[in-house]
């Protein structure tokens, strides 16, 4: 949520900066209801400051033992006023609320201007792209026929965007998860976390999911629970309503969890195979930092998430998100594509953000100076690293060897020592 005094200060740049990430927003109705706001805020001061003194006059008069009976009734003119005043009031912060909850974050000053992931510029690449002199198939095709993945059953068992695996699929997938973890936590400096895999409307309400994407959310019915999209809701929902000491900044919490999605406004995209699932697993990066150290973080944590793509030899390239392009909460964020022979294209894996102090002022997540500096809100972080089924995805089309089976990144060896190859059966 953006602070409301940097609006009032800044109208016209966020009404810029809000139609360049390309929402059509009422910027003119939040600065009415904000000065209708103040005034009626005023008017109920002054009621009540009149309350006061009535109130001490009452008081001096009865203890000069004179009739109070006509200034009392005065005081209770006086407080119906209020409690009207007190009620409208309300009413345009309610309005006012709800339009700061669905106004997005505001682009850091190094984002590019742009409408789409067209408008993405690349910021780096690295690896060798295969160069496979046999025909480059996708992964459920080479999934199906290794006997590892089986969308029949998944969609028997739960319906479309679902998938089973099997034997050294389901061996792959736990690899991969524990391969993440370890390097994130031994190497990285992470704090490996387990949260619950259902969260409370408070939880999703601090990170930017409700109310504007109640619809992509899968909700319990008749309890106050959803089901998670992305480990970074628990996560960074650890810290809400607290105040952090500065020495204790940056925290690194990595997390894996499954994932639910219900894919809403994606009708007809990606229907075969991994890539867009209702159900995924996902190992999340989450960092509380200081505002002035928030984007080196947002570096390392790129970095970081880099570092799995790299040990597992995928080819991938860094892509900054245009205004356009950018998530709901985000100021920036970096995009990591992994290359799919099967599909002939790169494909995101990876989303590293900066949301600054946009989720900490919904979560109310402070931290306080170690001299005596006063309080700031913190800015949080987090990244894939990475989307598990994407990465077993690129894991079988670029490995994928010309009989049909799939060699097994040297990496993953120390997880499953005794499989070189996964072949038919």
């Amino acid at each position: 949520m953006l602070d409301l005094k940097f609006i009032r200060s800044n109208l016209n740049s966020v009404r810029e900066m809000i139609s360049n990430r390309g929402y059509d927003l009422d910027v003119s109705r939040l600065e009415e209801l904000d000065l209708e706001r103040r005034k009626r805020l005023t008017t109920l001061e002054e009621l009540r400051h009149k309350r006061n003194q009535v109130s001490e006059e009452i008081a001096a008069m009865k203890k000069r033992g004179e009739d109070a009976s006509g200034i009392i009734t005065q005081m209770k003119d006086v407080s119906s006023e209020i409690k009207e005043k007190e009620k409208e009031l309300s009413r345009f912060l309610e309005e006012l609320d709800q339009l700061l909850m669905v106004m997005p974050n505001i682009p850091h000053e190094s984002v590019p201007i742009g409408k789409d992931e067209n408008d993405n510029p690349v910021v780096r690449s690295w690896g060798e792209i295969p160069k496979m002199d046999f025909e480059a198939l996708p992964h459920w095709e080479i999934g199906e026929r290794l006997g590892i993945l089986d969308f029949a059953r998944a969609a028997k068992i739960a319906g479309a965007r679902f998938a089973l695996y099997r034997g050294l699929g389901a061996r792959l997938e736990r690899a991969l998860i524990s391969f993440m973890l370890d390097v994130h936590t031994k190497e990285h400096g992470y704090t490996e976390i387990l949260p619950p895999f259902m969260v409370n409307a408070t939880a999703m309400t601090g990170t930017g999911q409700l109310p504007k994407f109640k619809e992509d959310l899968f909700k319990i019915e008749g309890w106050d629970y959803y089901l998670i999209p992305t480990a970074e809701v628990p996560v960074t929902n650890i810290h809400r309503e607290e105040v952090l000491a500065e020495k204790d900044l940056p925290i690194y919490y990595v997390a894996y969890t499954p994932c639910f999605r219900s894919e809403a406004g994606s009708y007809g995209k990606d229907t075969r195979g991994l890539i867009r699932q209702h159900q995924f697993n996902k190992v999340e990066m989450v960092k509380f930092a200081l505002p002035e150290n928030s984007y080196e973080e947002l570096e390392t944590l790129t970095r970081n998430a880099e570092e799995i793509l790299k040990r597992l030899k995928l080819p991938y390239r860094v892509v900054t998100l245009c205004s356009g392009d950018l998530g709901f909460s985000a100021a920036k964020t970096y995009d990591l594509e992994v290359w799919l022979p099967g599909q002939n294209l790169y494909r995101e894996i990876s989303s590293c953000s900066n949301f600054e102090d946009f989720q900490a002022r919904r979560t109310e997540i402070r931290f306080k100076r170690d001299k005596g500096k006063g309080t700031g809100l913190v800015h949080t972080l987090n990244g894939s690293g990475l989307a598990v089924g994407r990465t077993l995805v690129a894991i079988l089309e670029n490995y994928l060897q010309p009989d049909g089976s799939v060699a097994i990144p040297k990496a993953l060896k120390p997880y499953i020592p005794e499989v070189d190859i996964i072949g038919p059966g």
